[in-house]
């Protein structure tokens, strides 16, 4: 059979017709489904989220916290192991290198070790075993903790305190006493030391129960980092 001319032109132009239709269809980028080519377009140009880098701190979250302590009887030793417990705490012992025996400690004895060491400043610097923490830069916070003797802090706290810097460190004192208070105890330590953000403190009675301890430990809101 003979094309005709007017055949001819119609064939060439249904042709390119098509030849235009599919070229815009592959330049047309291929849909999600539900996705309209709008929300593609955005989620094309948009900046991936950035790689994360860890959790932020909580406002007021501290880092290790470690406990001191002086015990002569056994009673602030009772205490700091609460407050150990609670927080999650180290504990370091003052240990004098000469130990104190009962009869050392009969203050109604004026002759008795500590009488003498009271009426004589000079022998009020008690030598320990070690005032030296390991690790002692990475604590962020220190409870410091003992007995009552004539209103102040037991001279073996003093002679640690002095040997150590508290640069940076939140510093809390705790005492443990039949009867006297903390009185100035713990601003006479901070004064001794001179570095360190010195706190008011708390006194226990000698068989304070642990879950007073804890009480009071929760009242300072202290997180202490693993």
């Amino acid at each position: 059979m003979r094309t005709t001319p007017l055949k001819r032109v119609i064939g060439c132009i249904l042709a390119m017709t098509m030849l235009f239709a599919l070229a815009a269809c592959g330049q047309q980028a291929p849909q999600a489904p539900g996705q309209s080519q709008e929300t593609q377009t955005s989620a094309k140009n948009e900046e991936p989220p950035a790689p994360e880098t860890g959790t932020p701190a909580t406002d007021g979250e501290n880092g290790k916290t470690l406990v001191v302590y002086y015990s002569a009887t056994g009673n602030t030793e009772a205490v700091a192991g609460y407050i150990a417990d609670a927080l999650g705490a180290d504990t370091f012992e003052i240990v004098p290198a000469k130990p104190y025996t009962s009869e050392d400690l009969d203050w109604t004895d004026k002759n008795s070790r500590v009488s003498r060491e009271h009426d004589n400043e000079s022998l009020q610097a008690v030598e320990l075993v070690s005032a030296a923490v390991e690790n002692w830069e990475d604590y962020d916070t220190v409870f410091i903790g003992y007995p009552i003797w004539w209103h102040v802090a037991a001279w073996p706290v003093s002679s640690f305190v002095v040997s150590n810097d508290f640069t940076g460190k939140t510093v809390i004192p705790f005492c443990t006493s039949s009867s006297s208070g903390l009185g100035e105890s713990g601003e006479l330590l901070a004064e001794t030391t001179g570095t360190g953000d010195w706190l008011e403190g708390q006194r226990f009675r000698s068989s304070v129960s642990e879950a007073d301890v804890v009480e009071w430990v929760n009242s300072l809101e202290i997180t202490s980092e693993s």
